[in-house]
């Protein structure tokens, strides 16, 4: 990716980012979730991060492995990543997935620990991670931002700390220094009186959004998220 990233700045190319439809298989994707609910598998692969995975993957870090089924029999697909929830003009990712989670800070926040972990896991520069989130802007806007209009239920973090600018930030906030916004597609069905009762001091603050403590995100992922996934094994079941 470093290597094509060179290649693409020397052709005048100031915007290529791993967010974009040229350096991603959508159409695989979406093929990869079709087929999973039409036969329950599906081909896939893996990108190899680092030594670890190479170990468990049998492949060299900065690579992708070899295509391969998934286990047969299974009840669910669990796809973490940066697109599950993708519209274009050529593909629909989004609706061939039952449940769609956001789960996001707000976008100062994002440059905070992107900085961070850049400049203390990788030894980057701030200027040079700088330079990344400018280069990818253009393909953040267009291909995740609007997946957050897709998902069912969006978990947003927001610092209630000063972030004004996230480029200068000594510290990440910590939970305790955030809220979570839980935003809700379609309310229906939603049992907010228990959720609020579950959360400590949570509120409402529109008809299909809860707001919490930053620390109660893993609870409020439990108590939301479960009911849901039991439903989805449920209905899978129940077909049979």
């Amino acid at each position: 990716m470093r290597l094509q990233m060179a290649a693409e700045a020397e052709r005048g190319n100031k915007h290529f980012s791993h967010f974009s439809p040229e350096t991603n298989l959508f159409e695989e994707l979406e093929k990869a979730f079709r087929d999973y609910g039409e036969t329950g598998t599906a081909v896939t692969r893996h990108y190899v991060h680092d030594e670890q995975e190479a170990a468990c993957y049998g492949a060299t870090p900065g690579t992708f492995t070899a295509w391969s089924s998934l286990p047969e029999n299974s009840d669910l697909l669990f796809y973490e990543g940066l697109h599950g929830a993708v519209v274009t003009e050529n593909v629909n990712i989004a609706k061939h997935a039952d449940l769609k989670i956001g789960v996001v800070p707000v976008i100062n926040l994002e440059w905070i620990q992107k900085l961070h972990r850049d400049r203390s896991a990788r030894g980057y520069s701030t200027e040079a991670v700088t330079d990344t989130i400018l280069r990818r802007m253009p393909d953040y806007v267009n291909y995740i931002c609007p997946q957050f209009t897709e998902t069912d239920i969006n978990f947003q973090r927001v610092p209630i700390v000063d972030t004004s600018n996230p480029f200068v930030a000594r510290w990440i906030p910590t939970p305790d220094e955030s809220m979570i916004v839980i935003r809700f597609k379609n309310p229906h069905g939603i049992d907010f009186p228990y959720l609020l009762s579950m959360l400590p001091n949570s509120f409402m603050s529109r008809a299909n959004s809860i707001v919490a403590n930053g620390s109660k995100l893993d609870l409020a992922m439990q108590l939301i998220l479960t009911p849901l996934i039991m439903q989805l094994i449920e209905r899978k079941r129940g077909t049979k």
